[in-house]
């Protein structure tokens, strides 16, 4: 049975945050939050996009409920105001979808020093969760999505490029592969340590399969992109999914169901058969090497479960 948007159901009295809620999947996400009755935050680090799309949304959905905060996870100090502004309002907070990202883009570094992709598409979402996690884990039943890609099956981890420090090192498609195994592999470390302290707290992740939306900039429509993929409203529903699906197990994997989960409607899958490496942020303040202390090893194989 294919998981539809009709399976979302009411989500009044649910706070939700989506970092780059301003277009593409985040776009679609807030509005599909906002028309079923949620709270939305929607995060953007430009202030004109953001309203742009706010204002489309509440057009929309003119009783809907969701405001813009602004936040860029290439800047520790704009997370942290971000996470400030947002306390100041909020007392609990259901969902956190770690949305936004930036795809293979020319070198360059974030406000902090860090290589774009892996600076923002990882550790500022990992940062991010880090300073929510405390109204988080008070929220009963709350989630964590991070959104993932299907380019996780095209790389790997390699812990002497993992931050890119300079530009003659740079290969713009490694560095977003390892920024969405990153993603993964956060969801199921974090995932471990919550239930490991016996708190409700789900987390998983999502991917939109391939999709249509501003990380690939203009396409032709009859070229081979429109034939492999879909459109961001499709791509926004394994994320949506993972957030509120009744039947959803921390740590699990969402992706659409088509062939080579290209496209089509969501579809849980398990990730095996990998032995990788990793390493997960410390503390987001220092240095390079101050960033990374804990060394783990998992190991597993793809399995998935259609819905």
């Amino acid at each position: 049975m294919k998981w539809i948007e009709n399976n979302i159901g009411d989500l009044k009295g649910k706070t939700i945050i989506v970092t780059g809620g301003n277009s593409g999947l985040g776009y679609e996400s807030s509005r599909l939050y906002t028309k079923y009755g949620a709270t939305v935050i929607l995060a953007s680090r430009k202030e004109s996009r953001g309203t742009k799309a706010l204002n489309q949304i509440k057009q929309e959905f003119p009783k809907g409920n969701i405001e813009l905060m602004l936040l860029d996870l290439g800047s520790k100090n704009s997370i942290e105001q971000f996470v400030a502004n947002f306390k100041q309002k909020y007392n609990q907070l259901d969902i956190l979808l770690n949305n936004a990202g930036i795809m293979a883009p020319p070198y360059e570094s974030t406000t902090d020093g860090f290589e774009s992709q892996i600076g923002v598409n990882y550790l500022g979402h990992f940062y991010l969760t880090g300073l929510l996690f405390p109204i988080i884990k008070k929220t009963k039943n709350a989630r964590i999505i991070n959104i993932s890609s299907i380019a996780h099956r095209f790389g790997q981890i390699d812990l002497n490029t993992f931050v890119y420090q300079k530009e003659n090192a740079y290969n713009k498609s490694k560095a977003y592969a390892q920024s969405k195994i990153a993603n993964i592999f956060f969801t199921k470390e974090l995932a471990r340590r919550i239930e490991a302290h016996h708190l409700d707290t789900l987390v998983l992740s999502a991917h939109p399969g391939i999709s249509r939306t501003n990380l690939f900039g203009p396409t032709s429509k009859f070229n081979l992109m429109m034939l492999i993929s879909q459109n961001q409203y499709k791509g926004c529903l394994p994320g949506i999914r993972a957030s509120i699906d009744p039947n959803a197990k921390s740590g699990e994997y969402y992706g659409p169901r088509g062939l080579f989960s290209f496209k089509g409607f969501p579809k849980k899958e398990h990730l095996k058969n990998w032995l990788i490496i990793r390493r997960f942020l410390q503390h987001f303040g220092n240095k390079v090497k101050s960033f990374f202390s804990l060394i783990l090893k998992y190991k597993s194989d793809i399995t998935t479960i259609l819905i």
